[in-house]
């Protein structure tokens, strides 16, 4: 088509619309007489007639859901019958199928995915995957969790209220054996310390809504959180190193004996006035080591590195980031209630305790008393009395020649 001709068809449309308004105009104000009073405010306001009106997708074909067919339509179907009627997309989306994305998998590996499929969590319904995490989160691992800490505090709290401190019976001889070399209270301390970070900042963003949220509001409370996320996920690698340190240098006194299997049978002699004799670890000490330090931790540091995407060469999906995190929630429960009974036993639950672990040594009368299998191969000269370089505050006994 011409220029001039597309020209001239132009303004042919453009008179016969300006016609068509001034005809309708003049329609409307003929068949309105002229002394009839002027409508009302809200007939005023009405909308004009020809402006856009909403639609409901059912009143556009009310029959199309007796196709028999209509449930399994797929959404080019449906648009067919019904358009804007987008339930099979929706449909589909809820059960979790994989659409299409041109985003690489190595990068974004659930981007055509926006629902997670059904599956059933220990603890929850059978739903879609984030709905049952967050049951299982909220229903169980938190209450349950809270509730299990509180009681071991209230348990140890009474235990020091009604046994008091254990040990003290012998007087101190001034001879000291060297229980702990700088090293070892080195590696301690520094796995000590990343716990107790990491406790702390786990306990407040898990519990804080509960107990700090209502004393120290909403902003605060949020400032908060969001250091100690940071605190978490920094001291967390710290934690995995000192954590592998503290294996290697205690593994090899942990190891369980016939003497252990006695402590056990008499709980040792924890609801007495004698302990029952043990090595340089006794058998609750060793079951510490192994079930509320090794095997927990190396749960907790592998499903914390995974959720920190710290592991190479790993996909990242929702379902395994959550399996990840209801583990490191539940190894981080058990290692805080065991560990909880540790710090009383190593500070105010023994006395003498906490000195072995700040200055490295124990009073012989110290290690006869709670440790006596080991005191008698330190006088036996089995066990250097002194293994560091490093002399002690008092001079050691000789051991005895055999």
């Amino acid at each position: 088509m011409s220029q001039p001709t597309f020209a001239r068809l132009r303004g042919w449309g453009v008179a016969l619309s300006l016609a068509g308004t001034l005809g309708l105009v003049h329609a409307q104000a003929a068949s309105t007489p002229p002394d009839d009073p002027a409508p009302p405010a809200t007939q005023q306001a009405a909308p004009a007639v020809g402006g856009v009106k909403s639609a409901n997708i059912f009143e556009i074909a009310p029959d199309a859901s007796s196709d028999p067919n209509y449930a399994s339509q797929t959404n080019a179907q449906r648009k067919l019958v019904q358009p804007g009627n987008n339930a099979p997309m929706w449909r589909d989306v809820g059960k979790g199928v994989t659409g299409y994305s041109s985003l690489p998998v190595t990068q974004a590996p659930e981007a055509g995915n926006l629902i997670q499929p059904f599956v059933q969590y220990p603890g929850s319904r059978l739903t879609t995957a984030g709905e049952a995490w967050r049951q299982v989160r909220n229903d169980w691992l938190i209450p349950y969790g809270g509730a299990l800490l509180f009681i071991v505090l209230l348990t140890l709290a009474i235990f020091y209220k009604t046994k008091g401190p254990l040990g003290g019976h012998l007087p101190d001889t001034g001879r000291k054996i060297e229980r702990f070399t700088p090293f070892e209270r080195a590696a301690h301390w520094s796995n000590a310390g990343a716990f107790i970070a990491l406790a702390v900042s786990g306990i407040v963003m898990a519990f804080g809504k509960f107990f700090l949220l209502p004393v120290i509001g909403s902003t605060l409370f949020g400032w908060l959180t969001f250091a100690l996320k940071n605190v978490h996920n920094f001291v967390g690698p710290l934690f995995a190193v000192s954590l592998l340190i503290i294996v290697i240098t205690f593994i090899k006194d942990n190891i369980a004996n016939a003497a252990d299997f006695v402590w056990l049978s008499k709980a040792g002699g924890m609801l007495s006035d004698k302990e029952v004799p043990s090595h340089r670890f006794n058998a609750g000490e060793k079951g510490l080591f192994w079930w509320g330090v090794t095997i927990p931790g190396i749960v907790v540091v592998g499903s914390g590195l995974f959720l920190d995407k710290l592991l190479p060469g790993m996909l990242y999906l929702r379902g395994d980031m959550q399996i990840a995190h209801m583990l490191h929630l539940v190894c981080a429960l058990v290692m805080m209630t065991l560990i909880m009974g540790h710090i009383y036993m190593g500070t105010v639950g023994v006395k003498g305790a906490y000195g072995a672990m700040k200055t490295g040594y124990v009073d012989e009368a110290w290690a006869k008393e709670h440790h006596e299998l080991w005191y008698d191969d330190v006088k036996a000269g089995k066990i250097p009395a002194q293994r560091s370089k490093s002399g002690p505050a008092a001079p050691l006994q000789a051991p005895a020649k055999a």
